[in-house]
């Protein structure tokens, strides 16, 4: 059986629940509850489990806070056993237009915080990643408050689909692999 380690990065707490920079928990709380799984509180995260055509899918959402994510990524990795090309790591990206996805094998952590951790941890830049466009729509010096500010309305509108398509992503990522992935969801 092939299992696949799905994370999906945030800040936990209700302060930040509905925040762009927790598009990673998003999409793993909207799969678990559209498959019907339950998320339970363990060492390091939040974790559930899915089976999809003899694939296991260990979702976390680390306890670690974004900027120290690497500790429950690589923690998960070892206890489960999945090798590092089976990993897939969901986050938001404030360089690529809003629902935007680019799904790749490798990278640079792109000044992204959580990344920048996992990158140090792991000690590779070898590893998948998932962003997801926030999009850059805040002004001078606005950064952080525009990434950890909630969805506006009109976000928030076309959000679901985004999100269902992500999930879609996600089932292809473990059946169909990290290529055909990236060549059926980069940039749409």
């Amino acid at each position: 059986m092939k299992k696949f380690l799905i994370v999906g990065l945030g800040n936990i707490g209700p302060k930040y629940e509905n925040t762009r920079h927790n598009i990673g928990f998003r999409i793993v709380d909207v799969f678990a509850e559209k498959e019907s799984l339950t998320f339970e509180t363990v060492k390091l995260g939040d974790k559930t489990t899915y089976k999809l055509k003899g694939r296991t899918f260990v979702f976390i959402k680390p306890s670690t806070f974004m900027n120290l994510s690497g500790k429950s990524v690589k923690y998960w990795l070892e206890k489960e056993k999945i090798p590092l090309e089976n990993l897939l790591v969901l986050t938001d990206d404030l360089n690529l237009a809003f629902g935007t996805f680019r799904i790749k094998k490798k990278g640079s952590d792109g000044g992204h915080n959580g990344l920048k951790d996992i990158q140090h941890t792991l000690n590779t830049t070898q590893y998948n990643r998932f962003r997801f466009g926030i999009s850059d729509a805040f002004s001078e010096g606005r950064q952080v408050d525009y990434v950890l500010g909630e969805w506006t309305e009109e976000e928030e509108k076309n959000l679901s689909l985004r999100v269902d398509k992500a999930i879609d992503a996600i089932k292809s990522f473990g059946l169909a692999g990290m290529a055909n992935t990236m060549n059926s969801f980069n940039g749409k």
